[in-house]
């Protein structure tokens, strides 16, 4: 059967950058799923139209389309039920509250840090797209929103409470990573991508988490292309 994974890229094809599709990807790999990861790019509307939807990631798993990376990460669990990512409804409940913990009050921080940074990983014929619906979005334009010492500082306190749990155990999850790593885990994946900037000192029981997160799976986070990579890219 035909796995196909619609995922993010920017400058480069090899530079996946959606905290989004690497929810997935981690997900995935979490239950030994292999998948073909196919490049899209903001602009590139026409190529998820079968799925009706406009964003990635987009799973194509045989005969059945999923998109929203929560939705793929409930829906692996329904058809592959070997090593479970939620596990029972209370789990759940408990992931969905860290899906809105990353993406309201992680991600927010990140980008006003990286917003930038990202800009310029981002292929030249998305930048023009990118810059007008995030200025939209943000009521300013990304030179304005770009505060790096204020999103640090927004995103210090925002890492309160995952410090509080890293220091009880190893992974959001407890022993070993789940659907709650993952979600958490995504959004960093992303700064980490498009961006040098130090996020958290080494000293931070969250950066000995991503450590840890970074070797999961054979190092799949590590091993990813990141925009230092690409040359003559980062500036």
């Amino acid at each position: 059967m035909t796995r196909v994974l619609f995922d993010l890229c920017g400058i480069d094809e090899g530079l996946r950058f959606s905290p989004y599709c690497w929810r997935v990807r981690y997900a995935l790999a979490h239950k030994g799923l292999d998948a073909e990861t196919r490049p899209w790019r903001f602009t590139d509307k026409q190529a998820l139209a079968f799925a009706e939807h406009d964003k990635v990631p987009v799973l194509v798993d045989g005969d059945t389309t999923v998109t929203d990376s929560y939705e793929i990460l409930r829906y692996l669990d329904r058809t592959y039920p070997e090593a479970p990512l939620f596990g029972d409804a209370l789990a759940e409940g408990r992931a969905r509250f860290l899906k809105h913990y990353a993406e309201r009050a992680l991600q927010p921080a990140m980008m006003r840090t990286i917003i930038m940074d990202l800009l310029n990983a981002i292929h030249p014929d998305d930048r023009d797209y990118f810059r007008e619906t995030r200025e939209k979005r943000f009521g300013r334009t990304l030179e304005e929103f770009h505060s790096p010492a204020k999103g640090l500082s927004q995103l210090d306190a925002a890492l309160e409470p995952l410090r509080g749990r890293l220091k009880e155990a190893d992974y959001i999850d407890g022993e070993a990573p789940a659907a709650g790593d993952y979600l958490v885990f995504g959004s960093f994946m992303w700064a980490r991508f498009v961006s040098s900037a130090d996020l958290v000192s080494n000293a931070d029981p969250v950066y000995a988490w991503l450590e840890r997160m970074l070797d999961q799976h054979g190092g799949l986070g590590r091993r990813a292309m990141r925009i230092t990579d690409v040359e003559g890219a980062y500036r």
